[in-house]
């Protein structure tokens, strides 16, 4: 008992240093300095600041499988930093920080609230252990510490400063000596950098000295109590109502979308699959929320075999409402372009189909909320690890490439601009399209832009801090495609986003000149006398 404060201090005087390191790690990398690998260094400096402070995270099962995610999104991120793989390595950290103190078997509706709690706490968490009262009780007998004395120095201090400024406002003498008094002006670049401490080291000590809180918020449930008939009618015919609306819509879709038949009138397909991609999956979520509310698993009403199979129907309905979003965004994608946003919402509505499988099979089989809430927890997680892994600007400009106009596809004419915007993604894909093309204009068009495009690969790839892993393979592609085949140079002069050339200004209008009969007349002279 007595060596426990001993260890406590040193507990705490340790990660309070890994703090300041990983702060001045922090500077180093990322201060006035592009990032790159450097995110995903930085990440496995973290964990292992974490395991040093924290030992017992290797030894429990849960924590070791979180430190193991984490130091796989960390080698992500230094193949390929983004905001995707570390939003999700700072989900394993915490995990992994949590597991210690949290019981096994917990849902992921408490532990999502664990997380909350944590986060928010951590903001303040470094001014909570400023001023932990217990330091003062602790050390009453062996003297005080550094943190307790700088405690008792705040009132003091304090009153000080107020009495010293009401005698300044009432003295010249004491407000002239003050005026006179100058200091170190905080620059902008001073101003950022204190920022970027400031962030770093919240989030490096909620790491290291997590808050967390024992009592949760439970789930609200539903009784056995038995549903009124009228209840238990309006679900029944609302069901019967539904599916023949939906039988309309998805009628419609397959008599139109998916069979290709024209549509009446001027509509085309690409208008028709537009306008219907994005509310259908508001649609189909509104309906799982139906579904999820007014049906909860052990109820009589959840238990009528006609109510079960309307609910199956619908659902399935649903599931070819989600199908045909699909199809219209694909559609939409082959008739135009694919896009980053494109490809997440293809992913969105793959996930809202499986969200609402996952409600009828709760329903079918009496599962909890709580396996429900995991199922798509789980599933969302997995999803969000392998995007995070995919390039999806790469994927969307090797699409766009192969499918252009100008290269004999079916799509729309290809927007050098949203290639060029995609940066560093998008360079293998314009180096093949240079080479491939037989339109000279377009080839300087490609050429100006693959010419920017790469000089900031190069650039950033230069500098040691801005490196990546992805990026030296994509120039070792773009050497292997060009070896033999040198590119060429695009022509000279300012160029549009979309590589076209800027036209020359006109050139400045010529002077009027006035005939003669038009001069003014000239003034008489007169002599210097004025005689």
């Amino acid at each position: 008992m007595l060596h426990t404060p001993v260890l406590s201090r040193s507990s705490f005087r340790l990660k309070l240093g890994l703090a300041i390191a990983l702060v001045a790690l922090a500077d180093l990398f990322f201060v006035w300095h592009e990032p790159g690998s450097t995110v995903g260094l930085f990440a496995l400096a973290w964990l292992g600041a974490l395991v040093v402070a924290r030992p017992g995270l290797l030894r429990e099962w849960r924590a070791l499988a979180a430190v193991v995610a984490a130091v796989a999104l960390a080698l992500v991120m230094v193949d390929r930093p983004g905001p995707l793989a570390w939003g999700l390595f700072g989900l394993a950290t915490a995990v992994a920080v949590l597991s210690a103190r949290v019981r096994s078997g917990e849902p992921a509706w408490a532990w999502g609230q664990r997380l909350v709690v944590m986060g928010v706490a951590g903001l303040v968490g470094p001014l909570l252990d400023l001023f932990r009262p217990s330091q003062f009780r602790r050390r009453r007998r062996t003297g005080l510490s550094a943190v307790a004395i700088l405690g008792l120095l705040v009132m003091p201090v304090v009153g000080g400063a107020i009495f010293l400024a009401l005698f300044a406002a009432a003295n010249p003498l004491i407000s002239d000596f003050f005026a006179g008094l100058t200091g170190p002006t905080l620059s902008a670049e001073g101003f950022a950098r204190a920022m970027l401490w400031g962030v770093v080291a919240v989030m490096v000590w909620g790491a290291l000295r997590p808050r967390w809180r024992r009592r949760l918020i439970a789930l609200p449930t539903r009784g056995a109590a038995r549903p009124s008939p009228a209840l238990t009618t309006s679900i029944t015919w609302s069901l019967v109502v539904f599916n023949a609306v939906f039988a309309l819509q998805n009628g419609l879709d397959i008599a139109f979308l998916w069979s290709g038949a024209p549509l009446p009138g001027d509509m085309g397909l690409a208008d028709y699959a537009h306008r219907g991609a994005y509310p259908l999956i508001v649609t189909a979520l509104l309906a799982g929320l139906f579904v999820l509310v007014a049906l909860q698993p052990g109820s009589d009403t959840a238990r009528r075999p006609l109510v079960r199979g309307l609910v199956v129907v619908w659902v399935a309905q649903n599931i070819v409402l989600v199908a045909s979003s699909l199809l219209r965004t694909a559609d939409y994608i082959e008739a135009y372009a694919l896009t980053r946003f494109r490809i997440a919402a293809m992913v969105w509505m793959a996930l809202v189909a499986v969200g609402l499988l996952l409600i009828c099979w709760r329903m079918l089989r009496d599962r909890s909320a709580h396996w429900l809430i995991n199922a798509n927890v789980g599933v969302s997680l997995g999803v969000l690890a392998v995007i995070s892994v995919i390039d999806l600007g790469g994927v969307a400009a090797a699409w766009n490439v192969r499918h252009a106009r100008e290269v004999g596809g079916r799509g729309v004419e290809l927007d050098l601009g949203y290639l060029r915007g995609l940066g560093a993604p998008a360079l293998v894909s314009l180096v093949e399209l240079e080479q491939a093309t037989d339109d000279p204009g377009l080839r300087d068009r490609v050429a100006a832009v693959r010419l920017e495009v790469m000089a900031n690969v190069r650039r950033s790839q230069s500098e040691w801090r801005g490196w990546t892993w992805r990026d030296q393979r994509r120039l070792d592609r773009v050497d292997r495609l060009t070896r033999g085949r040198p590119l060429s140079p695009p022509r000279p002069g300012p160029r549009y986003w979309d590589g076209r050339l800027r036209p020359p200004p006109p050139p400045p209008a010529p002077a009027a000149v006035l005939p003669p009969s038009a001069w003014p007349a000239p003034e008489p002279l007169t002599s210097p006398a004025g005689g």
